[in-house]
């Protein structure tokens, strides 16, 4: 099973040198992690970047990368954290080894079983020691974006620092202060004050293709200046960590201390911020991600601006659109962003979406899934009035949506699982189910029918239906009783529909399920 985790930092000691130098030679080791938004961030134009652009068209056998790492490697630092003890004490008690993880990337380490409790006791903590005055020292990577001092690097390196120190090649240090960070994304910009003339790199307008050969430079292990090559492997990588997913998958190596660090193309611009790998032992396996630069720079554009990112807001859950969703609801492809749930008081509410639309479409644009649909409305500004081309019973309409500000903290769906309850002998067999009404049920409320008992080999069991999920309509009718979820399937099949949808709360949201009338056996 795969394994992922924060790049840590690391103290700068000789004796800590040493070790890594040993950990290095054992090959035992985790990794880096992150996030982002889109945008592009315009850099003053009488500034001009480390520009560094490696000629491919050398004789054959004397291909190198010196001439772009010559160019770029000034405007790569290390990013010295110094945090309280009590900090990272908090931090531990959390089960993360003292690592300031991001919480996205924490779910999807725990959704592969790693963290507290998970199998293997990965090692997620950052390598530390005292630092002056208690203070608990971790490094990282990062790098100048403009002359005068602005810096980027991981929110998760500087998360509770007390005091953040940049390194450069020729050795130099300097405080930064914290402009601002987006913890949904991951990522943090810098700023050291008292110079004009720091040497810096541009990030890329332009995305790289699958293939080119790019250039990692960072603080691996606390060994500073340090460079590794690949290729851009894929891109679009999904990797569970949030709903702004879009990272750039490359094969160069990346190791603890890279989080934050650049990876560079090969006209000497930033193609993505480095920032986390997948990894069976915890060594580098030639699979890294990186955060595309697009992203990054709206988001330090927002940063720099205000000190935070404004995000647009619907107020929906949304999910995708299986074969067998697109099977119930006879679409023509797989394709857009299917409402499960309207929140209460939201724009998407007052602008009169339902359960059951399926987005296609936002001003014009097509929408290939739910992940795109999240991160096209996120990258609106709120005020924004956006079109949902929607299908609705199988009719297009065009929804006006007011946008409002994504919330500091996004009411969580209803978490309380219902407890089973009295069974009263009306199941549904045919799909693996046994069903009680939510009424008769400790803690399920006073709406739907709960889930008291799944058959593991069953068809329910296979959609994912788990015990104590509350079914709250089938095929858009509102059920209360065993009696309507059958009456419910019963008329689907009589339409001579091929698959149904179930919509049903669980402890991880409402979502829809699609149920094929051909699961029922009898």
């Amino acid at each position: 099973m795969s394994r992922i985790a924060p790049i840590p930092t690391r103290t700068p000691s000789s004796s800590t040198l040493r070790k890594s130098r040993s950990r290095l030679l054992a090959g035992v080791f985790t990794l880096a992690l992150a996030g982002g938004t889109v945008g592009a961030f315009v850099l003053p134009e009488i500034i001009t970047p480390a520009q560094a652009q490696l000629t491919t068209n050398q004789p054959a056998g004397t291909f190198s990368f010196a001439d772009i790492v010559e160019k770029v490697s000034p405007a790569v630092v290390s990013v010295k954290v110094k945090k309280a003890e009590d900090k990272v004490a908090s931090n531990d008690e959390e089960g993360m080894g003292g690592q300031n993880v991001p919480p996205q990337i924490e779910r999807f380490m725990r959704r592969f079983g790693f963290g507290p409790g998970g199998p293997g006791g990965p090692d997620m903590g950052p390598r530390r020691g005292p630092g002056p005055r208690g203070g608990v020292v971790g490094q990282g990577s990062g790098f100048f974006i403009s002359a005068d001092g602005f810096a980027v690097t991981n929110n998760h390196v500087i998360d509770g620092a007390s005091e953040v120190d940049l390194t450069t090649t020729d050795g130099k240090s300097y405080t930064a202060k914290v402009i601002g960070t987006d913890p949904r994304t991951d990522v943090a910009l810098l700023k050291v004050d008292g110079k004009s003339d720091f040497p810096w790199v541009k990030l890329a307008a332009k995305a790289p293709r699958v293939g080119d050969w790019v250039v990692a430079v960072g603080n691996p292990f606390g060994l500073g200046g340090t460079v590794t090559a690949g290729i851009v492997s894929a891109r679009g990588r999904d990797i569970g960590s949030g709903p702004y997913d879009d990272f750039i998958q490359i094969d160069a190596p990346i190791n603890r201390g890279n989080s934050g660090g650049p990876t560079f193309g090969l006209d000497g611009e930033v193609i993505g911020v480095n920032t986390a790998i997948v990894s069976p032992s915890g060594g580098n396996v030639g699979i890294a991600f990186a955060i595309p630069s697009e992203t990054v720079s709206e988001v330090i554009e927002a940063l720099r601006s205000g000190g935070e990112v404004a995000r647009g807001y619907v107020g929906v859950q949304i999910q995708p659109v299986s074969d067998e969703v697109a099977e119930a609801l006879e679409l023509k492809s797989a394709e857009g962003a299917l409402i499960a749930q309207v929140q209460p008081g939201t724009p998407g509410e007052k602008a009169g979406l339902k359960p059951g639309d399926v987005v296609t479409q936002i001003d014009g644009e097509t929408v290939k899934d739910s992940r795109e649909m999240s991160r096209e409305i996120a990258r609106k500004k709120p005020g924004t009035v956006v079109k949902l081309s929607v299908l609705r019973d199988g009719k297009s309409m065009t929804i006006p949506v007011t946008l409002e500000q994504l919330p500091t903290d996004v009411a969580s769906a209803d978490k309380a699982k219902a407890n089973q309850g009295e069974e009263d002998g009306k199941g549904i067999p045919r799909l693996g189910l046994s069903l009680a009404p939510a009424k008769g049920v400790a803690g399920a409320g006073d709406i739907g029918v709960v889930v008291t008992e799944v058959d593991p080999s069953g068809p329910g069991a296979e959609r994912g239906i788990k015990e104590g999920d509350v079914i709250l309509d089938v095929g858009g009718k509102p059920v209360m009783t065993p009696a309507d979820v059958r009456d419910g399937l019963a008329t689907a099949r009589k339409d001579n529909r091929k698959a149904v949808l179930m919509r049903i709360k669980s402890e991880q949201g409402t979502r829809f399920v699609a149920i094929s009338l051909g699961d029922q056996k009898g």
